[in-house]
């Protein structure tokens, strides 16, 4: 963590308004409408999806960039109702979360498995904390097909230097059934223009099998 990591939470917000004001709000929203109980928000970030939690959930914010984690737990301490109201904020890794095993109801991956380091290592966490029968649920943006793929490989070294270790050739659909969950998508769409290496995105859940 460094210059870098301080700037990039400094210009996340103002970079993501638009983006979240038009496209992403609202998918979030669709995404966590239907939660309750103990929920892991998993790279919480700056806290984009604080409010589209239910009321009905106990959030745990797990964030592990403490310039990202001071900007969430600002949001937590200016909410007064809803799922926010009463969200922690926990310091860890997608990899090494800080939650019992079996103790979620759901576990939450918004824009977040492009970048984690290691995403098996993630996934299987996200298992190991579920509860029998919870849910994945993910927005995340995935790799291309074709010759979008193969432009999404050629700028993934830059791309990841840039954005904070951010890869956008992750093929997430596949590691997720690789990693023994059965996947539902809800939806495939792009942001802005379609030759965006990080586009295509995809809405969806995912259960353990």
């Amino acid at each position: 963590m460094g210059l870098g990591s301080a700037l990039f939470a400094y210009l996340y917000d103002p970079s993501m308004r638009r983006a979240e004001a038009t496209e992403l709000g609202w998918r979030r929203a669709a995404l966590l409408s239907g939660l309750s109980g103990n929920v892991v928000d998993v790279g919480a970030g700056t806290g984009a999806n604080l409010p589209h939690f239910p009321a009905a959930c106990t959030v745990t914010a797990v964030e592990p960039d403490p310039n990202m984690r001071r900007r969430l737990a600002a949001k937590l301490a200016a909410a007064s109702s809803g799922a926010a109201a009463r969200a922690t904020v926990a310091a860890g890794s997608a990899e090494a979360l800080p939650v019992d095993d079996a103790a979620a109801d759901a576990v939450v991956f918004t824009l977040v498995l492009c970048t984690v380091p290691d995403q098996a290592a993630a996934l299987a966490e996200a298992r190991r904390v579920l509860k029998p029968g919870g849910s994945l649920l993910f927005l995340e943006h995935v790799r291309g097909t074709g010759r979008h793929a193969r432009i999404q490989d050629a700028v993934q070294p830059l791309w990841s230097f840039a954005a904070q270790g951010c890869h956008p050739n992750r093929d997430t659909v596949a590691a997720l059934r690789a990693a023994g969950f059965s996947v539902e998508v809800d939806e495939e769409f792009t942001l802005g223009p379609g030759w965006n290496p990080a586009n295509p995105l995809v809405r969806g859940s995912a259960t353990a099998g």
